[in-house]
């Protein structure tokens, strides 16, 4: 299965208990599945969301969708913005890797609109492992010793 390359271009109307927010934002996106699921964080070396710069996303085997989590850090800690929950098919269903802009409304937990994300994603193959030797490549060398 591919991994897919996310960058995460903007967010708006995003929202805490009332008030906007926009400082000290990040986002997780996770490739969920029944059995596991992978995940990669976007944030900044100051805490905040890093804009345009890309991050893969392992896509396992059985993986159904993806998961666009927004969060806030404040005083209090870690605290869920808004979230979007998205098939896969939407991702893989073109026909290669061309970059996709994409932009999916975010709900908070109680399923309440808050805010959109804008992001592009990308199908990337997965790095080849290195070869393994062949039964006839270990069968010569065991037998010069």
């Amino acid at each position: 299965m591919p991994n897919l390359e996310f960058t995460l271009l903007s967010a708006e109307g995003l929202h805490l208990r009332g008030k906007p927010a926009n400082k000290d934002v990040f986002v997780v996106v996770r490739a969920d599945s029944i059995a596991s699921h992978t995940t990669a964080t976007a944030t900044g070396s100051n805490g905040s969301l890093s804009w345009n710069e890309a991050f893969m996303v392992e896509v396992g085997p059985h993986a159904r969708c993806v998961t666009i989590e927004v969060k806030c850090r404040t005083g209090a800690g870690e605290r869920d913005v808004g979230v979007a929950r998205i098939a896969l098919s939407d991702f893989l269903g073109g026909s290669g890797p061309d970059l996709q802009v994409m932009c999916y409304r975010l709900r908070d937990w109680d399923g309440r609109e808050n805010g959109i994300v804008n992001f592009s994603v990308r199908m990337v193959s997965p790095t080849p492992s290195p070869p393994q030797a062949t039964a006839d490549e270990n069968d010569c060398e065991s037998s010069l010793g």
